[in-house]
């Protein structure tokens, strides 16, 4: 009698784990995942061809691939699907291919990649509109939408982004209303037109760098956040000393209220999005450096974390714009050429931001060390998925294969960025080599 109690004792138990186990599983649906991204204009000759989208989603799924990130947006502002609302991207460079519209690219990768099993998103980037290098794009290109473009306060002056030739992405001021509502309107409109897509994954919700927004318009906004006038604008934010940077009394204030921007938006789209379709994986992509990431006012961490115990740079509010919580999937550039934490300690020098943010290289300048940062920041409340830049790795096949693995063992899978470099570099093997489980 004791060993049958005993037994159905365990039995309960046993059942009880499996379920909750089970429950886990379908609470986090894309745990294990690994995700390869399809860049827009490096594929646009390639997939205006309904035989190498075929040909590249088979090799995907033979190689360990789960899910498919297709770019439909890129830095133009133009949009790879039938818009209503921006502009259609129907060429791209010097390339002669012209895209065939009376076929529909994305609609394509959804029917064709849920045949093989494949989970297929789109990836939108959000805040900019316009390429520099080529002076293309919906900030070029739109009269009325010229006043978009990000200003950068720098050692000369304020500038416009698009007189920044050395940045090749357009940035535009999600400080404006009419921008949020915009890039919203077009999140909307693509949900809409594909129910049967798995996934939306933005890119770029984020302001250009530290130098930026400081148009009047921003001034403004933060004077409204703040709740009285600025009297030293902009040097209670910051000033230059010759190209040293100073920081103001505002300093803190200035990167609370540019997180809180973005954090808005965020949930403002996710509850849009998820009205639209409750089924929907909501997603993002960001780098995985925490520690500068104020530099792009976008806070990615748990609202439970507080980065005011650990870096000088935060406020006491700025944890209250965190938005982990937001998020279904979230993918984090891991891109360093080194995996392993051992690997950093070989090397001494500082690592420098465009915005000129420096800081000496840690443990976290590796892919290793990176995942396990993300990993403690957003502290389980959402899966993350570590991502490597393939084009760093090129030449050191084995490295690439090391931080692959590595991206699986620290966090829920992987991503990779991005297929054209996996094409021209020949690396299936490779891919398949590193997702092994």
């Amino acid at each position: 009698m004791r060993f049958l109690t005993a037994f159905i004792l365990f039995s309960l138990l046993f059942t009880s784990c499996a379920v909750k186990k089970q429950q886990g599983k379908e609470d986090k649906p894309f745990v294990d995942r690994n995700i390869l991204w399809f860049d827009a204009t490096a594929n646009f000759d390639r997939f205006c061809h309904k035989d190498s989208i075929d040909y590249y989603l088979r090799k995907s799924k033979e190689v360990g691939i789960t899910d498919v990130v297709v770019d439909v947006k890129p830095i133009t502002g133009e949009v790879l699907y039938p818009s209503k609302i921006a502009p259609v991207m129907t060429s791209w460079g010097e390339s002669k291919t012209k895209k065939d519209l009376s076929w529909d690219m994305l609609a394509y990768f959804i029917e064709q990649g849920h045949k093989l099993g494949l989970k297929i998103h789109a990836s939108t980037n959000v805040f900019v509109a316009g390429h520099n290098f080529f002076d293309r794009g919906v900030v070029y290109d739109d009269p009325s939408k010229f006043h978009w473009r990000t200003t950068s306060y720098l050692p000369e002056g304020m500038k416009s982004i698009t007189e920044q030739k050395n940045k090749y992405s357009a940035m535009i001021n999600p400080v404006l209303k009419e921008v949020r509502e915009y890039e919203l309107s077009i999140l909307k409109e693509l949900v809409s037109m594909y129910p049967k897509l798995d996934g939306v994954i933005l890119d770029r919700v984020r302001f250009d760098n530290l130098n930026a927004d400081f148009s009047e318009h921003s001034k403004k906004q933060f004077e409204a956040y703040l709740g009285k006038p600025i009297t030293n604008f902009p040097a209670d934010i910051y000033s230059f000393e010759g190209k040293v940077r100073k920081d103001g009394p505002l300093f803190k204030e200035w990167l609370t209220w540019r997180s809180k921007i973005i954090h808005d938006f965020i949930y403002e789209a996710r509850a849009a999005l998820k009205g639209i379709n409750p089924k929907l994986v909501f997603g993002d992509y960001t780098g995985s450096w925490y520690p500068l990431y104020y530099d792009v006012g976008v806070n990615f961490a748990s609202k439970e974390y507080d980065p005011s115990k650990e870096f000088d740079w935060a406020s006491a509010d700025y944890k209250n714009y965190g938005y982990a919580e937001a998020l279904d999937l979230f993918t984090t550039g891991n891109y360093y050429f080194e995996v392993e934490k051992s690997e950093i300690l070989k090397k001494s020098e500082e690592k420098a931001l465009e915005s000129g943010l420096k800081v000496a290289q840690e443990e976290w300048y590796t892919v290793e060390g990176s995942a396990e940062l993300v990993n403690r920041v957003t502290m389980g409340k959402t899966p993350v998925y570590a991502g490597l830049y393939v084009e760093q790795y090129k030449g050191h096949p084995e490295q690439f294969i090391k931080a692959l693995q590595m991206c699986r063992e620290k966090s829920e899978g992987s991503m990779i960025f991005d297929i054209v470099h996996i094409i021209n570099y020949g690396w299936w093997d490779q891919v398949k080599e590193g997702l092994k489980k």
